[in-house]
């Protein structure tokens, strides 16, 4: 993921990172809170993830949920869920995130979408696989979702997922003709190291711009107050023309500054500066032609790379920084 976070911020992409050696999220709450008995909030949230994967709609996941022994009130503003043995319902809309009433229905049509996805797959021949890009989404690392707290429908479903995407990996390497782990990653540094090139140079060319812009500015702020600052400079730089003349005179002094700052002697001509702008916006204009596929394939190589790992369970030698296959992973179908 932060892979694929420094590509969004245009930043470079690091191949060989090292290890975290921090916590993940069940290790550090089990650390602070020791065995205790889950909460009722989070036994609800445990149960929702239990049969969302298998609701038809939000009407569904009601009657699901009273079919689970909750008592489930709808009748109100606030929809409450009461199990068995809690003395006070708790309320869906004090449930956050994943878990919050516009969130359960977007996930499940997004399972509804997943579930007809995976009956059309079984109709799609070779050659329509191979007329059109393939697109892969990032493998779940199921172990470290169980141990965070989800339960076993979500595990049914996330094995589901996981062997539909491990799939479409493996014909999207093929579309790409590429026949190795190794091959892979040379390919997505490649990719990545254009990707990060070519923003390099859009920055580059938007400062310039920015650059060109202020200075635009500032001359012309700077030929609107030489009049008055000559008169200043005529009057003995006198108190009482400054107090009248404040605004204009401060100006000019800044635009002076600005152009010191960039070690102009002589100003440049307006029109030499429109016409240097207007050669970067065509250039700009050439790269963005590319920007957004190059973006695109390098987060396709990205997320192909790390599956790929996963399905080959590729670890890193931290002595020498290269990749150790073992057996493959337990998922693999």
């Amino acid at each position: 993921m932060s892979d694929i976070i420094c590509l969004e911020h245009g930043l470079s992409v690091i191949e060989n990172p090292k290890p975290s050696k921090g916590k993940n999220y069940a290790e550090w709450m089990k650390e602070k809170h020791g065995n205790k008995e889950p909460s009722w909030q989070n036994k609800l949230r445990q149960k929702i993830d239990e049969v969302l994967p298998f609701c038809a709609s939000f009407e569904d996941f009601l009657t699901t949920m009273k079919d689970a022994g909750y008592k489930v009130n709808d009748n109100r503003k606030h929809i409450t869920f009461l199990a068995e043995g809690q003395k006070k319902p708790t309320r869906l809309s004090t449930l956050k995130g994943d878990h919050a009433e516009e969130a359960i229905r977007r996930r499940i049509e997004e399972y509804l979408a997943s579930r007809k996805s995976d009956k059309s797959d079984g109709a799609v021949s070779s050659s329509t696989v191979v007329s059109n890009t393939v697109k892969v989404s990032w493998l779940i690392d199921i172990q470290a979702k169980i141990q965070a707290g989800k339960g076993a429908g979500y595990e049914h479903w996330a094995h589901l997922f996981n062997i539909k995407e491990m799939a479409r990996t493996l014909m999207y390497l093929k579309e790409q003709n590429i026949e190795s782990y190794d091959e892979l990653a040379e390919k997505s540094a490649e990719v990545s190291a254009d990707f990060s090139r070519v923003t390099s140079d859009i920055r580059a060319i938007e400062s310039r711009q920015k650059d060109i812009s202020e200075l635009q500015r500032q001359i012309g702020t700077y030929g609107k107050t030489r009049d008055i600052y000559s008169a200043y400079k005529r009057s003995g730089f006198h108190a009482d023309f400054y107090e009248k003349n404040r605004t204009n005179i401060a100006l000019h002094e800044a635009a002076r500054k600005h152009f010191d700052s960039l070690g102009v002697k002589k100003l440049p001509k307006i029109s030499e500066l429109k016409q240097e702008y207007a050669a970067l916006h065509a250039e700009k204009k050439k790269l963005y032609a590319g920007y957004h596929d190059l973006k695109d394939k390098s987060r396709e190589l990205l997320v192909a790379k790390h599956n790929a790992k996963r399905i080959l369970d590729i670890k890193l030698d931290e002595q020498n920084r290269e990749p150790l296959r073992t057996a493959p992973h337990a998922e693999t179908p």
